[in-house]
């Protein structure tokens, strides 16, 4: 929609994604926090399960969720705007600064969640949507800073997508920040694993 409304406007177009992005982000975190902790990200599900806030075994089942759920959505977002189901982007974003850019958003990703989780878990869902619509704009590849969210975009050939062969770049980058920002704030804050249970949200394993 922010692409055909924006008339070859790229600024406007990349405006209209940050606002729905943002928003959504807030309805959908505090919709599904208190069921599953609103863990639509696979490195930050992998994240938390290193610090023992997830278990391990429940971990493939996320992350095979958050893919499937990612496609599905791209496949619903393709139809309702008369596109062919899924196809492959064309969109190019390769080289060393967009990589980098990942490594970068990913990173500031988990720093927020684990620097909001110990002492204001509860701010959270605006926290992220918050970071996640500023580094739309600081980050030259637009912050995808998800791996689900980047195997989907490759299957749609709009504003938001991405080469199929750009993808694994970027899903390299994205691991590679989450680590480093869990890193750092164990290193900064620790133990992580007193409030690892609210990553993103409190919620409940039952």
């Amino acid at each position: 929609m922010g692409e055909r409304l924006a008339n070859g406007n790229v600024a406007i177009a990349l405006l209209a994604n940050t606002i729905a992005t943002g928003a959504a982000l807030v309805a959908l975190i505090l919709t599904f926090g208190p069921i599953s902790g609103a863990h639509f990200n696979p490195a930050v599900t992998i994240a938390d399960a290193s610090q023992g806030g997830l278990p391990w075994r429940e971990t493939p089942f996320y992350v095979a969720a958050q893919v499937v759920g990612a496609i599905i959505g791209v496949a619903v977002a393709n139809v309702m705007f008369s596109l062919p189901l899924l196809f492959a982007s064309h969109h190019q974003r390769a080289g060393i600064a967009q990589i980098f850019s990942e490594f970068v958003a990913s990173f500031g990703l988990l720093s927020v969640i684990w620097g909001c989780v110990r002492f204001r878990s509860q701010v959270i869902p605006f926290a992220v949507a918050g970071y996640i619509m500023a580094a739309y704009w600081f980050t030259a590849s637009t912050s995808f800073a998800n791996p689900a969210v980047t195997l989907a975009r490759s299957l749609s050939d709009t504003f938001a997508g991405i080469r199929p062969v750009d993808a694994p770049g970027f899903i390299v980058a994205q691991f590679a920040g989450a680590l480093a920002g869990t890193l750092l704030f164990r290193w900064l804050s620790p133990p992580l694993s007193k409030e690892v249970e609210a990553v993103v949200l409190p919620h409940n394993h039952d």
